[in-house]
């Protein structure tokens, strides 16, 4: 089957799933194609009685995402008011319908633009002190849980990949010393989660959220958006409002086991995904960026400075 039979045979799909939700079977209805999403479809769906987002999975899921958290999480971050309105949720057709959110979706310049980066913590900072979500997040377990399932089935990993592991376990180390409280995180802030209505900014996309570190957060945005040294100091101190030296490293330190562990992510949808996308370039980015740092000689200091008072 070619790709336009596919697609046509996908859209199909999607439209006898939309006639099953009751808040978006109403007539006259469009549907748009949302650009961006690596593990689902998303659709902007417009009836008379409003506009909405579908996101629709697909069965089979090799990473494991529980859906049933993501929807709980999903209300948590509306509650906190940085979250699209869960409209419904349906597990039996694999959709969780949410509110459209009429705004700008950020590109990784508009991450990276010190104007922007306020704004940022902020959005962060509501979130992070909304209602604790149902779930846990650590990425060193989802490291292992994803380690398992590349050896498990031998998909092809980035060269050197396991020589980075005793690096990898001094980060663990290194960041247990001086853990501090969890908190209700997105877990995923690429630049395409953050949208933007003019007066405040949205987080969007809740698959990966769970509670963690703060600095996991703030790391992890640094790491998918490519902010340069500076500006991710810039970024933590708008966060907790004066400079920290322990932090700042913390979400360094935190941006690499982020890269690393985002790796096999890459690795499994590059052997599974029915997504048309270049994976295999997406997962060596991540590693090369991680294989980089872990292996300069910087990177002893940054273990050092995360364990420090500040």
């Amino acid at each position: 089957m070619d790709q336009l039979a596919r697609s046509a045979r996908a859209d199909a799909g999607v439209e006898a799933i939309l006639d099953r939700i009751p808040c978006l079977a109403g007539t006259p209805r469009s549907v748009q194609e949302l650009p961006g999403g690596l593990t689902n479809r998303n659709v902007k769906v417009t009836t008379p009685a409003g506009a909405y987002v579908a996101r629709v999975w697909s069965r089979g899921d090799f990473l494991a995402i529980n859906r049933d958290d993501e929807h709980a999480n999903s209300r948590a971050a509306h509650a906190a008011g940085v979250g699209a309105p869960v409209v419904d949720y349906r597990p039996d057709l694999g959709v969780l319908v949410l509110g459209f959110i009429a705004g700008r979706t950020f590109t990784a310049t508009d991450v990276r633009d010190p104007a922007n980066l306020g704004r940022i913590a902020q959005a962060c900072r509501a979130l992070h002190s909304g209602p604790r979500f149902v779930s846990d997040m650590d990425m060193f377990a989802a490291q292992e849980r994803y380690l398992a399932v590349v050896t498990g089935r031998h998909f092809a990993l980035p060269r050197g990949y396991h020589d980075l592991r005793p690096a990898f376990e001094a980060a663990r180390t290194a960041l247990a010393a001086r853990a501090g409280p969890t908190v209700p995180c997105n877990n995923d802030l690429l630049a395409g989660n953050f949208i933007d209505d003019g007066s405040k900014l949205w987080l969007i996309d809740y698959e990966y959220a769970g509670n963690n570190d703060p600095c996991f957060e703030l790391g992890n945005i640094a790491s998918e958006s490519g902010l340069s040294d500076e500006a991710l100091a810039a970024l933590v101190t708008h966060y907790f409002g004066v400079p920290q030296r322990a932090k700042i490293a913390r979400a360094a330190l935190f941006a690499l086991v982020a890269k690393y562990a985002w790796t096999l992510w890459g690795v499994i949808q590059r052997a599974t995904s029915p997504i048309e996308f270049d994976f295999w370039s997406w997962t060596l980015e991540r590693y090369e960026g991680a294989a980089t740092a872990m292996t300069a000689a910087s990177y002893r200091r940054l273990l050092d400075d995360v364990q420090r008072d500040d």
